[in-house]
């Protein structure tokens, strides 16, 4: 069997491809492809060939969040054909250091596909046919869209950004860029029980979205530092922000705006930046990474199965895997798009 993919050589070099799909074995699962978003890494690797120390250094299929329909299984495995499914990428190796100690998103052997992060780098899911362990195959539930299904992934790393976040219900919340992330960052808060979710952005389409997927009040920040400034009186209005754009700015404001003690979830990824430490120390405030997901990803797909969180706001458009560097490039404007899907 044949398939055909998108390639990624080096930074704007993405070419449509054929190569031979193998049978499953024991425990695997051959899929047909039927959905898979374009993530800000994606975005990354094809406009500058990476981000921060993570480059592209070989061809790379790239696509870590997709939803396929089960083909065909190996031996061992029990899920029926037809069956719509949400793919994790993320594969530990279950035996580490980290692993045994009950952290895999710290794997010191991850394999995450679609991510140029090792060498070989781990080949994505911008393909219309593609074996997996079975283990990594999430049923999507009957009225679950395969476009929904695709957006398991972002989610997942949402709901791991609110678990680092401690307590959420009945807390006033700032999110910091308003892109596919902060969006479904503000699904996340707002099913937790935030009493107040307010996001920031440059862009007011981007705005509309996070409103539609229940913000409190929304906020365009592109005047400066001065539209923030009724949340800093009495040394910060917030308790908890989520960052979401890496951009020096939006950190700034954020530690401004938040009050002392709170809560900063980092969950934008970028190169280094200065960041105001008297101003961090003085507020006493705790700053916590967050990355990827690993228990999450189920909860996720139950979530947007039961309708209990809607990402539909957030899709945005939907092109033909043929037509992948034009996704790419529309992937890029944040003014007329949010998450751009490949179909398959």
């Amino acid at each position: 069997m044949q398939t055909r993919l998108a390639r990624l050589y080096r930074k704007g070099d993405l070419r449509i491809e054929t190569e031979s799909v193998p049978a499953p074995g024991p425990g695997e699962v051959l899929l047909k492809m039927a959905a898979a978003g374009i993530c800000g890494s994606d975005l990354h690797y094809y406009q500058d060939g990476g981000f921060g120390p993570v480059r592209v250094c070989e061809p790379i299929i790239p696509g870590h969040e997709a939803s396929g329909i089960v083909s065909q299984t190996g031996e061992g495995v029990d899920l029926e054909a037809g069956t719509l499914v949400a793919v994790n990428p993320s594969q530990p190796c279950g035996h580490c250091e980290y692993c045994g100690k009950g952290l895999p998103i710290h794997c010191l052997d991850m394999r995450f596909m679609g991510s140029a992060m090792r060498l070989p780098h781990e080949q994505g899911m911008f393909r219309q046919w593609l074996v997996v362990p079975a283990r990594q195959c999430f049923e999507s539930g009957a009225a679950t869209t395969p476009a929904e299904a695709a957006c398991s992934e972002p989610l997942s790393v949402c709901l791991h950004a609110a678990s680092r976040a401690g307590e959420i219900a009945g807390k006033r919340i700032l999110i910091t860029g308003a892109g596919p992330i902060g969006c479904l960052m503000v699904a996340a808060a707002h099913h937790h029980g935030a009493a107040e979710i307010v996001v920031t952005d440059l862009a007011d389409a981007a705005l509309e979205r996070a409103e539609a997927m229940g913000a409190s009040r929304t906020i365009n920040v592109s005047g400066g530092p001065a539209t923030l400034a009724e949340f800093e009186a009495g040394k910060g209005y917030f308790d908890l922000v989520f960052e979401c754009s890496a951009a020096a700015p939006a950190i700034h404001s954020a530690i401004a705006a938040i009050r002392p003690r709170g809560t900063i979830v980092q969950i934008g990824v970028t190169g280094e930046i200065p960041v105001p430490l008297n101003a961090i120390v003085g507020k006493e405030l705790q700053i916590h990474g967050t990355q990827r997901f690993h228990e999450e990803f189920a909860t996720a797909v139950a979530l947007i199965a039961s309708r209990s969180i809607d990402v539909k706001p957030i899709i945005s458009h939907s092109l033909p895997l043929e037509e992948a560097n034009a996704a790419f490039i529309l992937a890029g404007d944040r003014t007329a798009a949010c998450k751009v899907q490949l179909t398959f």
